[in-house]
């Protein structure tokens, strides 16, 4: 049993985000060809969904490329498209026998159109699954995500659908990515840097903060369910004081 799998339900975290950093460094480390520290951190991610499955997690969401990346050497960002490809046709009898849904965030536009008909497809034939979902983040930044909803909400005014002054932080959450899930409650980057990297910003307003020199291709199952357990054990007070949320706690 793993250490958070006693936990109960109230205090699991109902959303996992990771910045899944460290796989070229790992590379390098082990001497592998240049670019491979990323296909050994793909095949890092199947024990982490096991995890969160049987632990009752609802929604783990992992950075696999940014809207930034596109800015790093055309042959690495081909491998990682390579990656992402292969990653979505591996993962599909997962999310099958585990009944993940599986879902994409991010700006499709600047990826090839094999690789969006096979995303729409993935989340198509998954859309009905309910034990998890697992959310991946592809040419995605959270600037873009905030800017992206703020146009949308522009449009609206433009047209007169919408009055300026009715629009607030509420509104403004309903447009931006993964509005219909929790929101994040946990965010872990691995790889020893101490930084968001422009990853769900909007969404991770509250998240508790965890981060680890693991690199994320050696980034384990029971150091996940360490760090849950720890998750447990913080409190998180939403701008309340501590007696305030302890008050709460005690009323039936």
């Amino acid at each position: 049993m793993s250490t958070s799998a006693a936990l109960a339900p109230a205090l699991l975290p109902r959303h996992i985000a990771i910045i899944m950093d460290g796989n070229n460094r790992y590379g390098k480390a082990n001497h592998l060809p240049k670019g491979h520290g990323h296909v050994a951190g793909k095949d890092a991610l199947d024990p982490i969904v096991e995890y969160c499955v049987d632990t009752g997690i609802e929604v783990l969401t992992v950075f696999a490329f940014s809207s930034e990346n596109w800015q790093r050497p055309p042959s690495e960002v081909a491998l990682l498209m390579q990656l992402l490809t292969s990653t979505i046709h591996e993962q599909m009898p997962r999310m099958d026998k585990y009944r993940i849904r599986l879902r994409f965030i991010g700006d499709r536009s600047p990826l090839s159109a094999d690789l969006q008909a096979l995303m729409a497809d993935a989340e198509e034939k998954t859309a009905h699954f309910d034990a998890m979902t697992l959310v991946i983040a592809i040419s995605y930044g959270g600037q873009w995500d905030i800017a992206h909803a703020a146009k949308q909400l522009a449009k609206q005014v433009q047209i007169g659908e919408l009055c300026a002054d009715d629009i607030d932080k509420d509104l403004l959450g309903r447009h931006v990515q993964l509005a219909d899930a929790p929101a994040v409650d946990m965010l872990i980057r691995t790889g020893g840097e101490y930084r968001l990297s422009n990853f769900l910003l909007w969404q991770s307003a509250y998240a508790e903060l965890f981060f680890t020199k693991t690199l994320w291709p050696e980034f384990s199952a029971a150091e996940l369910a360490s760090m849950v357990a720890e998750f447990a054990q913080r409190q998180r007070r939403f701008g309340k004081t501590s007696e305030q949320v302890a008050c709460a706690q005690q009323l039936p």
